[in-house]
């Protein structure tokens, strides 16, 4: 099927989502390890249990029990928040400004109610019981126990983390994990960053925490938290503290152990369980008993000098009286143990030791050069007596054997997965960017109906709320861990993003990417109207159709490891059907099969915000938007066509996918003139005012998606489905007028192929001839989102005496729209480089060697369309690998990730990338689509 193949195993049961289970929220809620077995299929799936013991894999092994749950790997993971404050779900406020109503500052004092985050922390899949590390340097004003950062209205380019941290090593089930956290040994910039961002204009750099200084000398600890599981429950935790500056410095550590509060909100039933306990069982041993999870023990070791480290309990409830004037609802609240640290008050913590939050105190003293190592062990109560706890050995004597072990199986896990990728920094990039995609997992807990109206224990939220943010989705209840785009500045999912995710997620756990996209188009997702929840601040912006395409590429990816799942790709197709029609029945305004879907994710691409009414009056048609349904319908038309090879009913549904197709290519070429401009050979969004259709000239990403929308068919296949062929056939002959926009051609020594796409042979030729011209999209570093030949020119559009305009801008945004912090007005951005890339090894597949273009224009160079895609995959690649320099291009600005031992090999994978210098820009660990750096990788060793 070209580069639509299809593919992968039968669909694992649905109630459950990286372990956690994916159920109607009106439904009883049933024990972790307790489910009918009537809700349960057999996988598909080769079974490593069975194999050779010498030859198995044993983090596959692990993944196979876990999805046939057989053991519960999954349950503990990376899942907890970085960044629950200044969110939607926690915003009870009028007006519905999240960044003023739970601040920072309020954090530290204020029990959430949807979640929890922490540093460097893990929690269990329903974030009942969770663990992260609290600092203080002896300088800041308060406990570090969360990631800071500048919020919206604070940053010069919108919210942005202000930290230094890294996503090192995780396997799929977080058998083992590693990441690292740089804490300055000076007060922590915080009103500085805050300022200084806050005063710069938007066309200037953003203001990051190494501009401040604070590191100068190597004055820092280097903070780095490593996880190992003995067992499913039995998670072993290896804290490793670096001075790396040039004098002994003091540091106060707090593992922190504690309960999320489910039990002052005045609800009972599922996910709200009574309130636990925790309490001191002895020197470093803490025991919590939950009601869900059971009990479970901390264990902590002894610091430096032997020294049994201070065992110290509160609630995780809110200080009313600090925040709001109010009495406390219990003696003892959630910043205790920043008023016993750094305000020295020991009346602040229980003396019962007892409560629903606990730390252990480590009073560090590092010598310069030197490090400390602490251990600690997260256990059930069935897994605690095979420990062999006894004095000399507070976290079992097993600890370091586990450790080495669980290394050693997470790089032979590795050096499988990335065998065709290059050694050396290439796979230096590929794990950290697996790294980065599985911590960025997160529970996220939203039941909309119940944000609406409050809980019984507090005031209700303003009535005004019942009209506003969200106020039409009340149907959706989200307590799932999901695929996250940046846990800190968006610790909330993303629908089009996720789906990007799974691409990358399939080649190291493909059950879960199934699994996340079955999620969203789950009743309790999915509106009743059709629409595929976008994101919380509103759940019902469009974002691109491209759901459709990652199940199919999931589906591949599984077909190709030799576990083809036709009853997920069937489950997804049924519920898809639903959303296409929503999309048909919301965005073709004229019933003409030209869209206009709002922003569609390009944020801030065009003369106006597109997400609203055009200023001028009359309506925009987009060529994205009907580029991204016509790639909707090439997808839908590959997986109805996939299916039918075993049961010809969706012949029927794949001929109307056929036809929608060709008239969405019919009308984007013809109608009014078509979206198509001959002077210019590209693709414009057109104003349509009363009869008159204005081309709005923008040489921008938005002409460029046409070229995605296409597919290639397998007239073999064709003649094994009479149905469907009968169809076609029928159509070719008695449609002439849009059977010309298909193009069929006999391939020498190959299978007969037919080729659906927008843009004819002549037209896709312009189009590549612009993509490939380094003075309009093409970069070092990909394919820009706007064409540079906007910087000397800007695009004007005067109308009615009203002027727009829009001009290159490679790097941070110039306007305030969508945040300020997102900008298609220039820079690189992963997702669409990574269709266009798909899409030209998909014309290759078709046209073969009889197409071939200049590549880079002007330089001579003839390339066919396969050895193009891979080009551009190099110029991705080059975004991270380092130069003869040993620079990175992402972090060009420092020359610490030049030259410092300590920084040069960290690697960050930003949300979009500076479209002359390739600098990262946007949120700093958006591993999510940026992951997607893996499979260009794998390409370019596939290519040599």
């Amino acid at each position: 099927m070209g580069w639509f193949q299809i593919c992968r195993s039968p669909f694992q049961s649905s109630w459950r989502s990286e372990g956690l289970r994916i159920q109607s929220p009106f439904q009883n809620n049933l024990p972790d390890d307790q489910i009918a077995m009537s809700q349960l299929t057999n996988s598909a799936s080769a079974d490593p249990a069975s194999a050779d013991p010498a030859s198995v894999n044993r983090e596959k092994q692990r993944l196979s029990q876990d999805s046939r749950r057989e053991k519960n790997w999954k349950r503990w993971g990376p899942y907890l928040s970085e960044r629950q404050w200044g969110t939607v779900r926690e915003d009870y406020s009028a007006e519905g400004n999240s960044w003023t109503y739970l601040t920072h500052e309020k954090s530290r004092s204020q029990s959430y109610r949807w979640g929890e985050d922490g540093l460097l922390g893990i929690t269990d899949r329903q974030c009942r019981i969770s663990f992260a590390l609290a600092l203080w340097n002896g300088q800041d004003d308060f406990l570090k126990e969360r990631l800071f950062g500048v919020t919206g209205p604070e940053g010069n380019h919108g919210e942005d983390v202000k930290e230094e941290y890294y996503y090192l090593e995780s396997t799929p089930t977080h058998s083992y994990m590693k990441a690292l956290y740089k804490y300055p040994q000076q007060k922590f910039p915080y009103k500085r960053l805050i300022s200084e961002n806050k005063k710069r204009s938007k066309t200037e750099l953003e203001y990051e925490l190494l501009d401040t200084g604070v590191f100068n000398d190597n004055r820092y600890f280097d903070v780095q938290a490593e996880y190992a599981k003995a067992s499913p429950d039995d998670i072993l935790i290896r804290i490793t503290v670096f001075n790396r500056g040039p004098a002994a410095a003091p540091l106060s550590l707090l593992p922190t152990f504690w309960c999320r509060n489910t039990w002052t909100h005045g609800r009972t039933g599922e996910g709200y369980w009574p309130r636990p306990t925790i309490s001191k069982s002895g020197n470093g041993h803490i025991v919590c008993e939950q009601a869900s999870l059971g009990k479970y023990h901390f264990l902590v070791d002894r610091g430096p000098e032997q020294a049994d480290p201070q065992l110290v309990f509160t609630d995780n409830e809110t200080n009313f009286k600090k925040l709001y004037g109010v009495a406390n609802e219990t003696a003892y609240v959630k910043d205790a143990f920043h008023e016993l640290v750094v305000g020295g008050k020991q009346d602040a913590i229980n003396p019962d030791q007892t409560g629903t939050k606990s730390a252990a105190v480590y009073q560090l003293n590092i010598e310069p050069g030197e490090s400390v190592v602490l251990n600690m062990r997260i256990v059930s109560d069935a897994e605690f007596p095979k420990l062999g706890v006894s004095q000399n050995s507070p976290c079992g004597d097993d600890f370091e054997e586990v450790f080495a072990t669980r290394l050693k199986e997470a790089d032979e896990f590795y050096d499988e997965v990335l065998s065709t990728v290059e050694s050396g920094e290439s796979r230096v990039v590929a794990r950290q960017a697996y790294a980065g995609l599985l911590w960025t997992k997160q529970f996220f807990f939203f039941s909309v109906r119940d944000w609406l109206r409050g809980d019984p224990n507090r005031p209700p939220p303003p009535a005004q709320r019942e009209h506003g943010r969200n106020s039409d989705w009340s149907h959706l209840y989200n307590r799932d861990v999901i695929s996250m785009p940046d846990k800190w500045e968006y610790p909330w999912y993303a629908a089009w993003d996720l789906a990007f995710h799974m691409i990358p997620f399939a080649a190291i756990d493909i059950e879960f990417a199934k699994d996340q996209l079955i999620l969203f188009l789950r009743e309790w997702y999915m509106h009743p109207s059709g629409q595929i929840p976008a994101y919380e601040f509103a759940f019902g912006d469009a974002n691109p159709p491209v759901h459709a395409w990652a199940a199919l590429r999931v589906y591949e990816i599984g077909k190709s490891q030799g576990q083809p799942d036709r009853q997920f790709l069937s489950r997804v197709f049924h519920k898809l059907l639903i959303n296409f029609t929503w999309w048909i029945n919301r965005k073709d305004r004229n019933d003409n099969h030209i869209f206009a879907g709002g922003f569609l994710g390009l944020d801030n691409i065009g003369v106006f915000d597109r997400s609203k009414d055009s200023p001028l009056g009359g309506h925009l048609d987009q060529a994205d938007a009907t580029a991204w349904m016509a790639f909707y319908c090439s997808t839908m038309l590959s997986i109805a066509l996939e299916l039918a090879r075993e049961d010809p009913s969706y012949e029927d549904v794949a001929s109307k996918f056929f036809e929608h197709f060709v008239a969405i290519s019919d009308a984007m070429n013809s109608l009014g003139g078509g979206l198509w401009n001959e002077e210019d050979g590209f693709y414009y969004d057109h104003l349509q005012r009363d009869d008159q259709y204005l081309a709005v000239r923008v040489r921008s990403m938005v002409g460029l998606l046409p070229i995605v929308a296409a597919g290639v068919l397998d007239v073999n296949l064709i003649d094994q489905l009479p149905g469907f062929k009968k169809r076609l056939m029928w159509f070719l002959e008695n449609r002439k007028e849009l059977s010309s926009k298909i193009t069929y051609m006999e391939k020498r020594d190959e299978i007969p192929k037919m080729l659906l796409a927008i843009p004819t042979r002549e037209r896709l030729e312009k189009i590549i001839g612009l993509l490939l011209d380094e003075t309009e999209f093409l970069s070092d570093f990909g394919v820009r989102s706007l064409s540079k030949a906007h910087f000397k020119k800007p695009f004007e559009l005067n109308v009615d005496g009203r002027a727009f305009s829009v001009a290159y801008n490679p790097g941070e945004s110039d306007s305030g729209l969508f945040g300020g912090n997102s900008n298609w007005r220039g820079p690189i951005w992963f997702p669409v480089n990574y269709l266009i890339i798909e899409a030209l090894e998909g014309y290759h597949d078709f046209y073969g060697e009889t197409f071939e273009v200049e590549c880079p224009v002007g330089s001579g160079n003839q390339m066919n369309l396969k050895q193009v895609a891979s080009f551009l995959a190099q110029r991705l690649a080059n975004l991270f690998l380092p130069d003869s320099s040993g620079a990175r291009p992402i972090n060009s600005v420092d020359e610490r990730y030049r030259s410092d031992p300590h920084f040069k090999d960290l690697v960050l994978f930003y949300e979009y990338f500076h479209g002359d210098t390739g600098r990262g820009l946007g949120a700093s660990h958006q591993t999510g689509w940026t992951a997607l750096v893996i499979n260009c990788l794998e390409r370019l060793a596939k290519a040599d």
